[in-house]
């Protein structure tokens, strides 16, 4: 693998060694796509509960395809990125498979690393982990949590495999409900302001490619902003309300339709739902 960073170069028992990605979802996708742009593809071997969309991914990266148990088979680290409600039964499947001290990194929102750790064998190292779906194109945002048998080591090799997706940041499991209502589900929440604005263009008379280029840019550039100086986005927002302008008059009506306020409570309805999703595994 190049470009290692000197941590994950430390982890030799999981460097250039075989890597199950069992789900091939949009978020198992993403995440492959990610490891793929520094990793080697001979080392990866994908599965899937669909097998036409198996063959189509190991056919698009160029990736080993194989059934969930020859997907296990001798792989250091696996990854099980399937939907919450089919983590159980994908845990009792490879559990018998899994090799000694193999690294179980869990993409599932609400599956705490207690729950994977009782579904495989005593000491299997687990790492829960949220990413988000800008990981397609380099640009993730994804937190990691350790289980209660996995050791710096382990979190290292995770971070370094997931690090080609975007940035990644440790956080206590504690916490990860609120990452998943923050960053995790974040995107779509763009997306949707983004749709919005579009229409908004169309409504106004611009040509729908038009305003979709207006606004697309208007929030790369304003993303770029944010991270690049570091201000705070209150004085940004600040520079460009003119006392009595065309931005501080669309502002108020933001105001008026309590939209901050909406966002508050969908972040708190997405933290809610993930920590629902944990209680339902029992």
């Amino acid at each position: 693998m190049t470009g290692m960073s000197e941590s994950a170069e430390k982890q030799g028992e999981f460097v250039d060694r075989r890597v199950a990605f069992l789900g091939v979802g949009m978020m198992g996708e993403a995440l492959l796509s990610g490891l793929l742009r520094s990793g080697d593809p001979t080392r990866i071997v994908v599965s899937d509960h669909s097998a036409e969309r198996q063959a189509q991914v190991a056919e698009k990266y160029g990736v080993q395809s194989a059934t969930t148990a020859e997907a296990v088979a001798g792989a250091t680290t696996v990854i099980a990125a399937v939907k919450p409600p089919d983590m159980g039964a994908l845990l009792d499947e490879i559990a018998a498979g899994l090799e000694p001290g193999a690294l179980v990194i869990s993409v599932a929102a609400g599956i705490t690393t207690a729950y994977l750790e009782a579904h495989l064998p005593e000491g299997t190292p687990v790492v829960r982990v949220m990413p988000n779906t800008p990981a397609l194109v380099g640009e993730g945002m994804t937190a990691i949590s350790p289980g209660t048998h996995s050791e710096s080591r382990h979190l290292a090799a995770a971070q370094d495999l997931l690090s080609s997706s975007g940035t990644v940041i440790s956080v206590p499991e504690s916490k990860l409900d609120t990452v998943t209502a923050i960053s995790g589900s974040g995107p779509a929440y763009v997306f949707y302001v983004v749709e919005a604005m579009v229409e908004a263009g169309v409504l106004l008379g611009l040509p729908r490619d038009t305003s979709t280029e207006l606004v697309v840019q208007t929030l790369y550039g304003a993303a770029t902003m944010l991270k690049e100086t570091g201000d705070h986005p209150s004085l940004l927002r600040e520079r460009v309300s003119s006392p009595g302008g065309t931005t501080i008059a669309a502002l108020r009506q933001l105001d008026d339709h309590k939209v901050r306020a909406a966002f508050l409570t969908a972040m708190e309805a997405a933290a809610r739902r993930s920590a629902e999703l944990a209680s339902d595994q029992g």
